[in-house]
């Protein structure tokens, strides 16, 4: 195992347990997203954008509260008391999607659709916030591509769930099963927490107890003004922004095609099921044998440039050939990338900024930026449409944008490898003599 994942001596169960917590919070949430995408289209193509909006406001009412969490309670507390208010959250649709009626029900699944983008983007945030807590950079280049292969097994088996039995017992049985897995997921984080503090313990120091760690502190809104006040933070949230936007593009293409080609909703759940074991299936290749080593030999810069560029390839052959196919097979290997390489060397972005950074600014830019990159993405995606110009011209539109994302995911890799090297993490906001630094 060493072999292959470049592990070192005492290592192999934090990099197990945070396994299991990744696997079991991905398998929850591909439970429920082909459920999430088809209430969408359900709803309608056309009000899309209006559902994004809604996710929009819902990601920023949720953020305050969830930085007076952080900086209140003890890391483990925080995280379990997440988990278990998106818990509850499933219970009570399982019991409205079983007792609305047909109108209601579109209803309940245009929520549904807010709720699990809300949903999706606060625990794998919360995740990976932990992670890049719990490991060095040195680390997390070694090994994030390897914990990451557990979000696609996760996903494999979330997506197999759903396109196997949603016909037969139903959405409201699946989301009971989303429940309990990510019950297993909090269970996961409390033992890699209590791992993770003997492992950085000096030899001889007697163990805190349960809760002793201090509480992470700062601002409720400093996730805002650190993002915004810091060179580095803006350039992730500038990454983050154009990476939705472009994804949001593609998004509107795919729905509009399932929705000319499936009459049925089982059928279309399903469909976005199997397009979601796919991508999983492709990409655990690549997370398992070619991640890790691509950024311990080639650099975080090149790994994080790798998705832009097919990006750019990607609408260029969209713009010339706005196909099904196209768009079908594009999306696959985007996302497939994104997974693959995009992600751990993104999460390795964060390894170089301050402890307050990693939960409250990471999760600002993880949250609200993506979901305004979603929102920037869905209305102009429509407005395209409304003057009649088709989906070639989404593509072209795209194109300058995707090349734009290079450019960021260059100069973010150079500034992260810059700071590996000096040693210190690279400061949440300028000092005020050196404000023009940069």
């Amino acid at each position: 195992m060493s072999r292959l994942v470049s592990m070192k001596p005492g290592e192999g169960r934090l990099v197990a347990w945070a396994f299991l917590y990744l696997f079991a919070v991905f398998s929850a949430y591909y439970v429920i997203r082909p459920i999430r995408d088809e209430a969408g289209v359900a709803g309608g193509v056309s009000n899309l954008s209006w559902l994004f909006t809604g996710t929009l406001v819902a990601m920023m009412a949720v953020n305050p509260p969830f930085a007076a969490l952080v900086r209140s309670l003890p890391r483990r507390r925080f995280i379990g008391l997440t988990y278990r208010f998106f818990i509850l959250n499933l219970l009570i649709f399982l019991v409205l999607f079983r007792s609305a009626g047909a109108e209601a029900n579109v209803w309940v699944g245009r929520a549904f659709f807010i709720w699990t983008s809300v949903f999706n983007l606060f625990v794998v945030s919360v995740f990976w916030a932990f992670m890049v807590d719990v490991f060095t950079s040195e680390q997390g280049k070694r090994l994030f591509g390897f914990i990451a292969a557990a979000a696609t097994l996760g996903g494999v088996l979330g997506s197999s769930l759903t396109a196997g039995t949603v016909a037969r017992v139903g959405v409201p049985a699946l989301l009971l099963v989303s429940a309990a897995l990510l019950e297993l997921g909090v269970q996961a984080s409390k033992r890699l927490g209590s791992l993770t503090e003997a492992f950085h313990r000096p030899a001889g120091a007697p163990a805190a107890a349960e809760g002793d760690a201090p509480p992470i502190g700062g601002g409720v809104m400093a996730g805002l003004t650190h993002a915004l006040s810091s060179p580095y933070l803006l350039g992730i949230a500038v990454y983050m922004l154009l990476y939705t936007v472009l994804s949001t593009f593609l998004y509107f293409q795919q729905a509009e095609i399932v929705d000319r080609t499936f009459a049925d909703r089982a059928a279309r759940t399903a469909f976005f099921a199997r397009i979601d074991l796919l991508v999983n299936t492709l990409t655990l290749g690549g997370q398992l044998f070619v991640t890790g080593r691509l950024m311990k030999l080639a650099g975080v810069t090149i790994t994080l440039t790798l998705v832009p560029l097919v990006t750019v390839v990607g609408f260029l052959l969209l713009g010339l050939m706005p196909t099904a196919a196209i768009v079908v097979g594009f999306t696959v290997l985007r996302r497939a990338g994104n997974f693959a390489f995009a992600r751990p060397s993104r999460e390795v972005l964060f390894t170089s900024v301050s402890r307050e950074d990693k939960y409250k600014a990471k999760s600002f830019i993880d949250t609200v930026v993506y979901r305004f990159g979603d929102q920037v993405g869905a209305w102009a995606s429509g407005g395209i449409v409304m003057l009649g110009l088709g989906a070639g011209a989404i593509a072209w539109a795209a194109v300058p944008l995707a090349a734009a994302w290079v450019g960021s995911a260059w100069w973010l890799g150079r500034r992260q490898e810059s700071a590996g090297r000096r040693g210190p993490a690279v400061p949440a906001v300028a000092p005020r003599a050196a404000a023009g630094a940069d």
